[in-house]
Parts: structure tokens; sequence; C-alpha cells
């Protein structure tokens, strides 16, 4: 991914979604050639000239000041993941890099799986910026049981993996669509932040290939975070579940983040998750019996 491409197609893919009137602007004339903006509108919006901001649409960003980037954002009408992900896209073009991320590492350390483990009452998992799950508790493991019975050839369980290439995903995540969106938007988030990052190339790469509706999404140039919100998923053994969830990065291990799943108190869904809670003893039990 050249990050000149990142640049120049997320500001024209946010440029086309703008139109006169949401800027405020006058349509002038009934026969636009764009939907959206024109690079001349969004200049004069951002307080450029037309020539300056058509090399910055380019990805020629040089050494682009904060100003300009909030002036930008700004016209735009980007919230607050797109304007993040703007100065990631800028700093990654900066005649002086920062310092690159450190190596994602995808051993979780034994602290981290305690506390994992120590969440017995709800679901818990760690993952990384690929959305490969490292760890995950008893009640977790149970609740993605159909992807941990699916491995990668490697081993790994990949989520945005499981949700664009197995059939059964979408039975799985009840609101397939939705999911889908939200995965695809928050890994451009992880792009932006690294574009070096090979691993997460070779991921999107190979989804891109493989799959038409990720392939579209990822067109799209959509970010957005994933730090909180809600899950409905239908489990084979214990029916619909409707699941909230917060991530929590891990700061001493870069790329790491803990998920935690939780239940309204009282709720069908946390009766549902004691049921399950129970099957994934008992089939914890069954199969320390078969291998002794």
């Amino acid at each position: 991914m050249d990050p000149r491409d990142e640049i120049r197609e997320f500001l024209s893919s946010r440029r086309a979604k703008i139109t006169p009137q949401q800027a405020k602007l006058p349509a002038y004339g009934g026969n636009r050639r764009v939907a959206g903006l024109r690079r001349e509108e969004v200049a004069m919006l951002a307080g450029v000239s037309v020539d300056y901001y058509t090399k910055l649409e380019r990805g020629n960003f040089g050494s682009v000041s904060e100003s300009v980037l909030h002036a930008l954002a700004q016209a735009l009408q980007l919230n607050e993941p797109e304007r993040e992900h703007l100065f990631h896209l800028a700093s990654n073009m900066a005649t002086i890099k920062p310092g690159r991320r450190r190596t994602v590492s995808s051993v979780v350390r034994p602290a981290v799986q305690r506390v994992v483990d120590g969440l017995a009452e709800a679901p818990a998992f760690v993952r990384n910026n690929r959305r490969d799950l490292l760890a995950a508790n008893d009640l977790g493991r149970a609740l993605y049981s159909e992807l941990y019975a699916q491995p990668a050839p490697d081993g790994t369980i990949n989520t945005v993996r499981y949700l664009f290439l197995n059939r059964g995903a979408r039975e799985f995540f009840r609101d397939w669509d939705q999911a889908a969106a939200d995965i695809v938007a928050n890994l451009r988030t992880e792009v932006g932040r690294d574009p070096h990052d090979q691993s997460l190339q070779e991921l999107i790469g190979e989804l891109c290939t493989q799959s038409r509706e990720f392939a579209t999404l990822w067109a799209a140039h959509d970010v957005r975070y994933h730090d909180t919100g809600s899950k409905a998923l239908h489990h084979s053994m214990v029916g619909d579940l409707d699941l909230s969830f917060e991530v929590m990065d891990l700061p001493a291990d870069s790329g790491q983040a803990l998920i935690v799943y939780g239940a309204e108190p009282g709720s069908v869904t946390e009766e549902r998750l004691r049921l399950l809670s129970i099957w994934a003893a008992t089939h914890r039990q069954e199969h320390a019996e078969a291998t002794q």
C-alpha cells in the first residue's frame, strides 16, 4: 500500500461524500460532473489555493502544517476517527518521519493471560492489530467455538478471515453487514497508524482477492473506532446473544488489546452466557479425561 495512494483515495472519497448543500455552498448549475465537492470548493473552504489542495490530494504532503490539516478536516466535515486517520497518513508522509511502532508481538505475556483467565463470568480475548485472537478464557473460546474449530493452516484464529471467508459467519453474526463494515473500517485505522506492517498488508491483500464484499468495503476508505459497542450473535448451543463489548489497548504490548464482552444484568443473554459457561466447563472436563 503506497501511502500516497492512501492519501489520494481517502481525500477524494471524503470529498465525494460532501454535497454543496452540506457544505453550505451554492450549487452552481444543475450539470455537475461530481456528486460531491469539487477540488476548488474544498480549497476555498480550507483556505488554501486550488493548486496546493490538488498537490495534497495527489499525496504530496511533504511538511504540511497541522493548521492546514485541521482546515482540511473541517472542510471535509471529518468525524474524529477520520480526522485521526488523516493525521496518521500525514505523519507517514512527513519529511522527518516519527519513529515507527514497535513490532507487534504475537505472544501474550503470562500476567495478561492471568487477567484474561480471571474474568471467569465474561468472555474475554486478547487480539492483535490483524484481529488474530491470541488468547481467550474458557467462556471466550466457548463463545467463539466455531472460529476455534476452524483455525488457519498456521493455527491462527482470525476474526476478519472468518467473517468474510466462512459461510457460517452470516448466521453467527446476526447483523453481518454492520459487523463487516465496522471491522473493515477499523482495519483502515490500523493501516493509517502503520502502513509498513507487512503482515497486516498481506491479510488485506488476501481478503481483497478472495472476498468481493471485503474488496468493496475496503475501496470505500471508511475509518471507524471499534473500542466499545454491541454484538448481536447467534450461538448454535444457546441461541441469540446481545452483548456489549469494551476494547482496552495494552500499552506494554504494542498492537495488542484486551476485549471483554458483557450482558445486561437480568437479561436473557446473561442467562444464556451462564448456560454457555456450563457447557464450556463440561467440554473442558471431557477433553481432559480423553487426553489422560
